[in-house]
């Protein structure tokens, strides 16, 4: 099947949208299996995107990297994740600092601002992902705005991860991907990274009974002082 440049523009922009709204439902959910869930489907669908640039691009590495991230991000992370919930008995509901409609709105925000942003280097760019590399800032940034409002540590780790799907997204919009090496680099090192917070995880609940950061805090408050 051919794909003229307009086609595939479409369904590159149809994938990036998808990408946008997962990120959107990960930052309303309120329970903590249904946001694995979400991460999973913006797993495929960032994995799909990759093909699919690849495929159109004629770059291989692509595809090795489509491969990884299904491997990595829809598979081997959500499996870490639910043993860790299981193991560490997590409440279900995810807590956040502020409601849900204010973080809505400043989600809507961060994608005005990405636009915004982004408009010059998509007026340069002749890449036929280009019109996708403001969704991709918009990605990282309501990434980021998981990891400042959720009050769960696993849950702030899930943010983590949900920004370096925006940051992978933004180098396949942007120059059609990190070199191959680089890109296995970074799969290592979030692999690890997983199992170190899951080491981690596991000691604080041991010690303080908790995840929750709030909790934490008042704990190191309530320490007497020297």
């Amino acid at each position: 099947m051919e794909f003229t440049i307009d086609t595939a523009s479409h369904v590159i922009n149809f994938l990036a949208a998808l990408l946008l709204l997962t990120s959107f439902a990960m930052l309303a959910q309120r329970k903590i299996y249904g946001l694995i869930h979400l991460f999973v489907w913006q797993g495929i669908f960032l994995a799909a995107n990759t093909a699919f640039v690849g495929f159109m691009a004629d770059k291989s590495h692509l595809f090795i990297s489509a491969i990884l991230t299904v491997g990595l991000k829809v598979f081997l992370l959500p499996y870490i994740f639910y043993k860790l919930i299981h193991l560490l008995d997590i409440r279900k509901e995810v807590e956040n600092v502020v409601n849900i409609s204010t973080l809505m709105f400043i989600g809507i925000g961060l994608v005005i601002f990405s636009y915004y942003l982004t408009s010059p280097v998509r007026e340069l760019s002749t890449l036929m992902t280009r019109p996708t590399l403001a969704i991709a800032l918009a990605s990282v940034l309501i990434g980021l705005l998981m990891i400042i409002t959720r009050k769960n540590a696993v849950t702030q780790v899930i943010g983590f991860l949900a920004m370096e799907n925006g940051l992978f997204f933004a180098a396949t919009s942007a120059t059609y991907g990190m070199p191959l090496v680089v890109e296995l680099g970074v799969a290592l090192d979030i692999l690890i990274a997983a199992l170190i917070f899951g080491i981690f995880f596991f000691h604080i609940n041991t010690t303080f009974d908790s995840l929750s950061v709030d909790q934490m805090a008042r704990l190191k408050e309530d320490e007497p002082d020297e």
